[in-house]
């Protein structure tokens, strides 16, 4: 007999947005974390968001089946959630018919509550999802039944291939058949509001006197570690071109792109102001940040809603440039959060991992999902100064 209360779990996405896509569902216990019912389809070439939705639909179809009461759905979907919540428009005409299908579905129980989670722990519908998308592009797909999940938390197990770092092979060995995708992470160098201690988002803080030698450090610093780039992508922010446009010349004038997605967090009301000031004035909203991702500054951006569009930029550089080495010059927060989904961390990592002005990351992406963090914060080349 099924449990009064279900758990769907779900997930979809697409190998280019629009490209070939799937989906998958999971209906679990929540008391036991059991599964219930699994939904996995590939559904041709669609876009991200029409196969999340249709993970939506096929997960409370299969709890409808069930004969449940009462539904938490758990998605890593920021834009379904918010749309079924009532608090986003439908603004693309797609879209409207499968949140209408969906509407539809959730009248047919007691009870519906939606949830966002971070994609780390919506593992076993993404696995499902990516192997419906293998399946679309024409591509073998690993197994992904519930047996090949961990049995407590209802992951895939390590060896689970995928394109997302959550669920990435768990080995770093060499891949003869692959070559990996290079991202070099550089933060920019130090400006003012960097000395002073002062949040710095959106503003277009220019680099100090110390920060343009730190620059300099930095690209001879590149050019020895890739010799060879395919290409350097910037936040459209001075203190992010600068600092690029130094390491294009040392590697041999290769040209700078501004990426609006690569920009800093938008700090809203606390932009310009110290730590300590902003802890002064405004010190329950930031221990609601701090506990939070979710939770934007006073007039500001989430790290959730960051951390969507820097997924944009990797899925869009693994795309562009397989095999080949890319620099990423960008910020704090964007840096941190490619790095924090790189080591499938959990949101702690945010704030306890401290990142240098001109420091240097680097991680490798294999085809396969393989990630590889080779090196975190390095300012060996900033010792001189």
């Amino acid at each position: 007999m099924a449990p009064r209360v279900v758990v769907v779990e779900a997930d979809g996405g697409s190998r280019g947005n629009p490209g070939p896509a799937g989906y998958g569902a999971v209906v679990r216990d929540p008391e036991t974390g059991e599964v219930l019912a699994e939904r996995s389809e590939s559904i041709g070439t669609a876009t991200n968001n029409v196969a999340e939705y249709q993970g939506l639909i096929a997960g409370l179809t299969a709890a409808a089946e069930l004969g449940v009461a009462e539904v938490d759905v758990r998605m890593d979907s920021k834009l379904v959630v918010e749309q079924m919540c009532g608090r986003w428009q439908i603004k693309h005409p797609g879209l409207r018919p499968l949140a209408a299908k969906a509407a539809g579905l959730v009248g047919r129980f007691a009870a519906v509550r939606f949830a966002w989670i971070p994609r780390e722990q919506n593992r076993h519908a993404d696995a499902l999802a990516n192997a419906a998308m293998d399946a679309a592009a024409g591509r073998p797909a690993p197994a992904t039944t519930a047996a090949a999940m961990d049995a407590t938390a209802g992951r895939p197990a390590a060896t689970t291939a995928g394109s997302d770092p959550a669920t990435a092979p768990a080995s770093w060995e060499p891949r003869p058949s692959f070559t990996a995708t290079r991202l070099i992470l550089v933060r920019h160098g130090e400006t003012a509001y960097t000395e002073q201690r002062r949040y710095s988002g959106r503003g277009d803080v220019p680099l100090s006197e110390r920060g343009r030698a730190q620059v300099r450090a930095t690209a001879t610093r590149v050019a020895a570690l890739a010799p060879s780039v395919a290409a350097v992508l910037s936040s459209p922010l001075s203190r992010c071109t600068q600092t690029a446009a130094a390491i294009a010349r040392a590697i041999g004038d290769v040209p700078v792109r501004t990426e609006d997605d690569l920009i800093e967090c938008d700090f809203g009301d606390w932009e310009g102001r110290t730590f300590a000031e902003v802890r002064a004035q405004w010190p329950g909203e930031m221990d609601a940040w701090l506990a939070s991702p979710r939770i934007a500054p006073p007039g500001g951006e989430s790290f959730t809603q960051v951390a969507e569009r820097c997924h944009r930029v990797v899925t869009g550089l693994l795309s562009a440039y397989p095999g080949e080495t890319v620099v990423v010059v960008s910020h704090v927060s964007p840096i941190k959060l490619v790095l924090r989904d790189a080591l499938a961390a959990s949101d702690g990592f945010l704030h306890r991992l401290f990142l240098d002005a001109a420091g240097i990351s680097v991680l490798d992406m294999w085809p396969d999902g393989g990630v590889a963090v080779r090196t975190v914060n390095d300012t060996a080349h900033l010792s001189a100064g």
